[in-house]
């Protein structure tokens, strides 16, 4: 292997967490000749800098290896399995308990550049593309995201991922929203669950760019999704692809908080 030093490589420290979690090679069979440090590293570099697979560095293991990974990792749910194993970890370091007691909500909608299943149009945003709608805890940090068509209401998307989610999060009882997320679903959510959504709006003095409580917090957590160019726009054909990547991004913030 040719010798490299990118910045989105794993660290020693960061490769000793990470890699517990990770597939052991097979007992039986023909071994594993792929490093998945470096799998990993090539994963990462694609992610912070948008390269195409053909166009992964050769010193990273051939594209086809690398892909193929991605796609085992996807297909048997290592990747949001570790997400949510190093979500848990980091919530401990902070002195949290595993399990949140209060969430905030939020919708991003971009623009996709090829054809792929799930593609609409956001007409508040005047965008055709998909949404990605994340829930994510105090800190920031994901507790669960999904991509829908862009043409998918903010309170479809909200009914999706916290029905789903209250199911998980026995402790979860507060959701902070904006006014997207007003109406209906307030109460659906307080008669189904005894889950209470709380609207956050802008008031008419407001003016300019405004600090709002607790929005603020998820905001922040999609500006660390845009600084990973292989998000700037949803390039995937499939949907699951796109959750992946942002379950990766995450993976990636947080080792560097562990580490």
């Amino acid at each position: 292997m040719i010798e490299k030093n990118y910045p989105t490589d794993l660290n020693d420290s960061e490769w000793e967490i990470i890699k517990q979690y990770l597939p052991e090679s097979k007992k039986t069979g023909r071994p594993r000749e792929v490093d998945l440090r470096e799998v990993l590293n090539a994963i990462f570099y694609q992610l912070k800098t948008g390269a195409q697979w053909e166009y992964l560095p050769r010193n990273f293991p051939p594209k086809g290896t690398v892909y193929w990974y991605f796609k085992k990792f996807k297909k048997e749910g290592i990747i949001e399995n570790l997400h949510n194993a190093l979500r848990d970890k980091v919530r401990e370091k902070l002195a949290r308990n595993i399990e949140p007691s209060a969430s905030i909500i939020d919708s991003q909608s971009v623009k996709t550049t090829i054809y792929g299943e799930e593609i609409g149009f956001d007409a508040g945003k005047l965008i055709k593309g998909r949404k990605r709608h994340i829930l994510v805890d105090t800190q920031g940090l994901l507790l669960k995201v999904i991509v829908t068509s862009a043409s998918v209401q903010d309170r479809d998307g909200a009914k999706i991922i916290l029905d789903e989610n209250l199911k998980y999060f026995h402790k979860l009882k507060l959701t902070w929203a904006d006014s997207a997320y007003a109406g209906k679903l307030v109460e659906f959510f307080k008669e189904k669950h005894e889950h209470k959504i709380e609207i956050i709006k802008r008031t008419d003095d407001m003016k300019g760019f405004v600090l709002l409580p607790r929005r603020w917090v998820v905001e922040r957590t999609f500006s660390w999704l845009n600084n990973y160019r292989r998000l700037s726009k949803d390039y995937e054909r499939l949907i699951s692809t796109s959750e992946n990547l942002i379950y990766l991004v995450m993976i990636r913030l947080m080792l560097r908080r562990l580490e």
